[in-house]
């Protein structure tokens, strides 16, 4: 009996999709990565808000009960690697009652910022847990004793939920010096010596400034973060110009529509333009490719967008060659509309790029297009061209691919794999490894939480990717080289 044979007879669907057409059921550790990675709980095309939030809180829970090591691993890789907050953080408050000593162990890894240490004490107090207990008090204090003034500027937000302040008066942390137990008095709405905090005083003393020439002063000798600049004042040319030196690159691109509307992104060509084409500082901000489609879609003069093509063509500059024959299919069905579409153009761009022009690519919904890629043309321009349309056969490329009798090393799929017509794509995976490489490797780039597969899990051909990041593009170069699936490559994590 050949391998598909071995690997496919016999199998039959466990489970439909929301359009009630058949579908597997992943195991949990697959299941649980593809919820931390998407990290979507807001509306979807097939499903509900509340539907999708109440599987992510069952589905934390039993794997809490069944392998909570293995969910801590996941945890922190969801939210270093994967690049994921929201469900990491219910994932850690899940963790700080099912095991304590793995909750200390990881928190650091989950709760990098203060929005993350606000978040996770606003979900405590959802679920009905209040303050936590000793150990939840213990690593919040210790992530309160490494604030600063920058910190306390930047996220303190006051009136919005959990802040700084709040997380004191709960974890009552003890200050290590002077200047921190003003730092904390400060927060807390109680009177502080700001001689020991100039940035802070510079902070205070901008809020009294009656001229753009104080203000300009003011945010420059504290050096403030924009936020809180333009929370406090309706910031001119003139300030957002001493604003400008100090966005972060993140800042910077979301910004750039703004600096264009107030007149200012023109004379500052040559800054910005250094700053956004800048490889080690782009490796180092970790932007994900996919921000750049959001920035590029706002801004409209000519040499900035140039900018931003230059800018996602570095992101994806150093990763190695994508190996063997590939196809690549992009699903364009309507209900990959708005930023699915958007994010899985520029990463199925990407890999046809890293093919060195070698690959099949091809969209689909119930028709199969060519997508005329080109090697020359950049990314971004080639992405925008790419709209959502029709329904979804996830079969139809498969058939296409067997019709044109083309043998491929590596099937590349990206879709959020809701099938409402055609046959599934299980079944045209199996009569194409039949007919044309029995080896042929699949990797299925799901953009949705759903839950329901394409192919069931005894496939041991098939990777499940779920979830956005520049490291999916890596994954899947290195998984044609022998990479272990995603789920076996968590499970070496070290805790």
């Amino acid at each position: 009996m050949s391998r598909v044979k071995q690997v496919f007879e016999g199998v039959l669907p466990t489970t439909t999709n929301h359009e009630g057409y058949p579908a597997y059921i992943r195991p949990i550790k697959e299941q649980y990565l593809q919820a931390l990675l998407t990290n979507t709980l807001g509306n979807t095309f097939y499903a509900d808000r509340n539907v999708l939030l109440q599987e992510a809180l069952d589905l934390h829970a039993e794997m809490m009960r069944t392998d909570p090591a293995y969910a801590a691993r996941a945890l922190v890789y969801a939210r270093n690697e994967g690049l994921m907050r929201l469900q990491p953080i219910l994932g850690l408050v899940y963790l700080s009652q099912y095991d304590t000593a793995l909750f200390s162990r990881i928190f650091s890894q989950i709760i990098r910022i203060p929005p993350d240490l606000a978040d996770f004490l606003t979900i405590l107090s959802g679920l009905g847990r209040g303050q936590g207990g000793r150990a939840i008090k213990r690593e919040v204090a210790g992530f309160l004793n490494g604030i600063d003034e920058y910190w306390a500027l930047k996220y303190n937000g006051r009136g919005r939920g959990y802040n700084l302040g709040d997380a004191i008066a709960t974890a009552h942390p003890v200050p290590r010096d002077e200047r921190q137990n003003q730092l904390f008095r400060y927060l807390t709405g109680q009177a502080a010596q700001l001689q020991e905090l100039p940035q802070i005083a510079a902070f205070e003393a901008l809020k009294r400034a009656d001229n753009d020439e104080q203000r300009i002063r003011h945010i420059n000798e504290g050096r403030l973060p924009h936020e809180v600049v333009t929370g406090t004042v309706q910031p001119t040319p003139a300030v957002w110009q001493a604003i400008l030196h100090q966005l972060p690159l993140f800042a910077l691109l979301r910004n750039l529509n703004t600096l264009d509307r107030v007149g200012i992104l023109d004379e500052n060509r040559d800054y910005i333009s250094r700053r956004l084409t800048d490889r080690e500082a782009l490796q180092k901000a970790k932007i994900m490719p996919f921000r750049f489609v959001n920035a590029f879609e706002q801004v409209h003069k000519a040499w900035m967008r140039d900018v931003l093509r230059q800018a996602v063509e570095m992101c994806f500059a150093n990763l190695p060659v994508l190996n063997g024959r590939s196809a690549i299919f992009l699903d364009i069905s309507g209900s990959m509309s708005g930023e699915f579409i958007r994010i899985g153009s520029v990463f199925a761009l990407a890999l046809f790029k890293l093919s060195g022009g070698q690959a099949i690519f091809w969209l689909f919904d119930t028709e199969v297009y060519d997508a005329q890629a080109s090697l020359h043309d950049s990314i971004l321009s080639q992405a925008e061209k790419i709209k959502a349309r029709g329904g979804t056969d996830t079969g139809a490329p498969l058939r296409a691919l067997r019709s044109s009798r083309e043998k491929v090393d590596n099937i590349i799929m990206i879709t959020d794999e809701q099938q409402n017509t055609g046959s599934p794509f299980y079944n045209e995976l199996q009569s194409y490894r039949r007919k044309y490489n029995p080896d042929t490797r699949a990797f299925i780039i799901d953009v949705a939480p759903y839950q329901g597969a394409l192919v069931p899990p005894v496939d041991d051909l098939t990777h499940y990717i779920y979830g956005w990041a520049d490291t999916v593009v890596k994954y899947i170069v290195y998984s044609i080289d022998g990479y272990a699936g995603m789920a076996e490559r968590v499970q070496a994590i070290e805790l």
